[in-house]
């Protein structure tokens, strides 16, 4: 597992011991396993994406959320990936990024995430197989900044859709409460807010911009030595407004697992492909530990808090009725969902 680090006492990153090790190793697939008909269902596959493809069937995934290696040098657990001219980066989109589309369904969609430097080439990639609907731009607040260019705080998530006449999308269970700055009444009531003890909130759909997402970082539980760790509220919102209850989320780079959790902790199947093993026993203890707890910091009672708002929070619903919505919306564009189905998955905080 390499050389532990020293941590100081309050940090909660997640970490791998010899014994979770020996726990969790047995739970990975690998080739060998996919060759003798292994069930992929609710499973993380310890290998290289281009040789795991081919044993992933045509038509499997509901959703895909693809997170790859940016055109940046960046050293993954001693896996090193190096940044390349935009022709040679585009050449190496192409080479798995069709076989990856075949997985889709007829009526899936796929998110795929970049930031500035790489993202004119993912556009280019996915136009030429998929249907974009939209270019989701969130805020990605981490680092003091830089002396000789603008800091980089923003990155893309590409949603595209394989037939643009018949996909699901349920808007509804994304929606976001946000503080109202500046209130307005009429005859004395207050207009599209809510005035509450704890503050005055208005309850919106949400944009193509969010600006509400917290990278994970050491005091969150989430936490984990992956260099490029996506936030578990932002994937919540991708496969809550593209998914339904049962339906299989895949992720052909899943890094430390944060597809693959929050999917759990949805209530959908999921399936990933993890080429470092280290960060595929990251997501093996994640998942382990979703077993039992479904929190997902910034999403409470079933919408999306800002950032900055635990304790509102907190005040504004007993921790005994904290209730995840998890509507049941058809698949036809534009139509509103038919019913909304409460569970009881508790959901945590934004710091």
């Amino acid at each position: 597992m390499g050389e532990e680090k020293i941590r100081a006492g309050r940090n909660r990153t997640l970490t791998i011991n010899s014994s979770d090790k020996d726990r969790l190793t047995p739970r990975l697939l690998t080739i060998d396993d996919l060759e003798t008909g292994s069930s992929i269902i609710d499973k993380t596959i310890n290998a290289d994406i281009m040789d795991a493809l081919q044993y992933i069937p045509d038509g499997f995934a509901d959703l895909i959320i693809i997170d790859p290696p940016y055109n940046l040098s960046k050293d993954f657990n001693g896996l090193k990936f190096n940044a390349m001219k935009d022709a040679s980066y585009d050449e190496y989109l192409n080479s798995w990024f069709p076989t990856v589309c075949k997985k889709l369904k007829s009526n899936g969609t796929l998110y795929m995430c970049g930031d500035w430097k790489c993202t004119s080439s993912l556009q280019r990639v996915i136009e030429k197989h998929l249907t974009i609907l939209n270019r989701i731009t969130w805020q990605r607040e981490k680092g003091r900044g830089a002396k000789t260019n603008w800091k980089n705080a923003m990155e893309d998530i590409w949603f595209a859709v394989a037939n643009p006449n018949d996909y699901f999308f349920n808007v509804d269970a994304v929606k976001v409460k946000r503080k109202v700055i500046a209130p307005y009444k009429e005859d004395g009531k207050p207009k599209d807010w809510e005035e509450s003890s704890e503050g005055n909130y208005r309850i919106t759909y949400p944009s193509n911009f969010w600006d509400d997402i917290s990278i994970p970082f050491w005091s969150m539980p989430e936490n984990t030595d992956h260099p490029t760790q996506k936030a578990e509220k932002l994937y919540a919102k991708l496969i809550l407004a593209s998914s339904k209850p049962g339906d299989i989320v895949f992720d052909p780079f899943l890094g430390s697992g944060t597809a693959s959790v929050v999917a759990k902790k949805l209530g959908r199947k999921y399936c990933g492909i993890e080429i470092n093993q280290e960060y595929c026993l990251y997501a093996e203890k994640r998942l382990e530990t979703a077993d039992s707890d479904k929190e997902i910091q910034g999403y409470f009672d079933g919408v999306f808090w800002e950032r900055n708002t635990l304790n509102e929070q907190k005040a504004s619903v007993k921790p005994t009725t904290m209730k995840e919505i998890t509507p049941e919306a058809p698949k036809r564009r534009g139509r509103k969902p038919a019913s909304a189905k409460i569970t009881d998955n508790q959901t945590l905080f934004d710091l």
